[in-house]
């Protein structure tokens, strides 16, 4: 592409859909707090998009902070690694968010917090050096989907990537962990999209930032806009409208350049790359210091929380043990959930463990969360109006009730990516997603039987 294809756009472009979903980042303006380690830890060995990891440790072994823990041959997966230094207790089963049951290590803490002496800064001349450090790293997208970081960054041979968009978004109510990044560890953030930019050979890097965090934009803004820091002028910051689902790839990859990407591909299709601003503040240190992922913020907040907060809490700590750190709960939790209001995974109990992959722990009480009855669909395409894919979201609705496979090929029903913003804006209360994510799941299920019958 030419540098005059290449411009910085002076404002975002145009998407579609969205939901006017409440801020209330009641926590924006708190400093992050260091949480002290647990007595133990529990850590799952599936924490993220891909194959799990197997257990590389045994009972009663010795272990310190960045010990790996599990790992796997698979290319779809990243190393994950101890949090806290101590004896493994035990390997049990635990069962996941979504059900599936998985390996965990369980480890007791002995309170030293000892690193492990194999812990080096990576040695990088080139990619192929930096993208086996990203996987050593044990990194996976943390704004919430979890895919591993070097997949992502391995790009393809037949893709040419021009732009890099730095995920700043957090379009969710209530979450800042991200926020409290970029206020925090700024430094760091720049010197990561450096190192990626540089690496990969992008010429351009776009921070998409929703206009509400107004601290977050002004500090990025004053590096960005510096010869000194910013001496190519290959970064900009890009204050986005703040509107739900602004954080979805897709719909970030259209507002920072005005491409679209294709049904059934990948942003790299569209020339671009998009990455979390907390991964690439992550990778900045971890060059520096060797240290692989072990730790996490995260936003605590909800109406039963006495001491909303954001934490920086080690992975595998029990949630329970995060809600006491907040100073525990002010009234009965009636929903507790893992991520945000609108894509979060509600839990039965706060006996998990904090993963990768969380940004957010929200308890709610009885007031929040109450599920309104459903009734019937008076076909006034508000749906349709907040999906930001163009879906017909009523339609696929009927195609899941009537198992009419073929029509949910038609309509696409696999581009859906659960954002929730066409239940959101439904006035009969539908349970839209649900309803969705269960078609999704029985069409998988109907083409794994038709390509075994072949």
């Amino acid at each position: 592409m030419s540098k005059k294809e290449l411009r910085f756009p002076k404002r975002p472009f145009r998407t579609s859909g969205g939901a006017k979903v409440p801020h209330r980042k009641n926590t924006s303006d708190k400093q992050s707090v260091i949480m002290p380690s647990p007595e133990e830890v529990i850590i799952p060995m599936s924490q993220h998009i891909g194959a799990p990891c197997k257990v590389q440790v045994s009972v009663g072994e010795q272990v310190y902070v960045g010990t790996v823990v599990g790992d796997s041959d698979a290319f779809v997966c990243a190393p994950i690694h101890s949090s806290v230094s101590g004896v493994v207790k035990s390997i049990t089963k635990i069962t996941m968010p979504s059900g599936a049951q998985v390996d965990a290590v369980v480890i007791e803490s002995d309170g030293k917090d000892t690193t492990d002496p194999a812990i080096k800064p990576p040695v990088v001349e080139n990619l192929q050096d930096f993208l086996k450090a990203v996987r050593a790293s044990g990194l996976v997208g943390l704004g919430g989907a979890g895919f591993p970081a070097h997949v992502k960054l391995n790009v393809p041979a037949d893709k040419e990537i021009d732009t890099l968009i730095i995920n700043c978004a957090e379009c969710e109510p209530y979450i800042t962990a991200d926020n409290r990044e970029v206020i925090e560890n700024s430094w760091a953030v720049i010197s990561g999209v450096y190192t990626v930019s540089e690496l990969l050979g992008i010429e351009r890097v776009i921070i998409g930032i929703e206009n509400n965090k107004p601290e977050a934009i002004k500090i990025l803004t004053e590096i960005a806009d510096n010869p000194k820091y910013d001496p190519e002028d290959k970064v900009r910051v890009l204050p986005l409208k703040a509107s739900y689902p602004q954080g979805a790839e897709k719909v970030l990859i259209k507002a920072c350049t005005g491409r679209e990407v294709p049904t059934g591909k990948l942003p790299a299709d569209a020339g671009c790359i998009v990455m979390n601003v907390t991964s690439v503040a992550f990778l900045s240190d971890y060059l520096k210091t060797g240290m692989p992922l072990t730790k996490k913020r995260l936003t605590v907040d909800g109406s039963a929380i006495k001491e909303p907060q954001n934490v920086i809490v080690p992975i595998g700590t029990p949630i329970s043990k995060v809600m006491e750190f907040c100073g525990g709960y002010k009234e009965e939790v009636k929903k507790l959930l893992m991520g945000g209001p609108m894509m979060g995974i509600s839990l039965s109990d706060d006996s998990l463990p904090v993963l990768k992959q969380n940004n957010a722990i929200l308890a709610f009480s009885e007031k929040e969360a109450r599920l309104y009855e459903p009734t019937d669909c008076i076909r006034c395409g508000r749906c349709v109006s907040a999906c930001p894919m163009r879906l017909m979201p009523t339609r696929l609705c009927s195609d899941v009730k009537l198992l009419d496979f073929d029509a949910m090929q038609k309509h696409q029903i696999m581009t859906c990516m659960e954002c929730g913003s066409c239940a959101f804006s439904c006035p009969a209360h539908r349970h839209i997603v649900q309803t969705i994510r269960l078609g999704k799941s029985k069409l998988k299920a109907e083409l794994m039987k038709q390509k075994g019958d072949k």
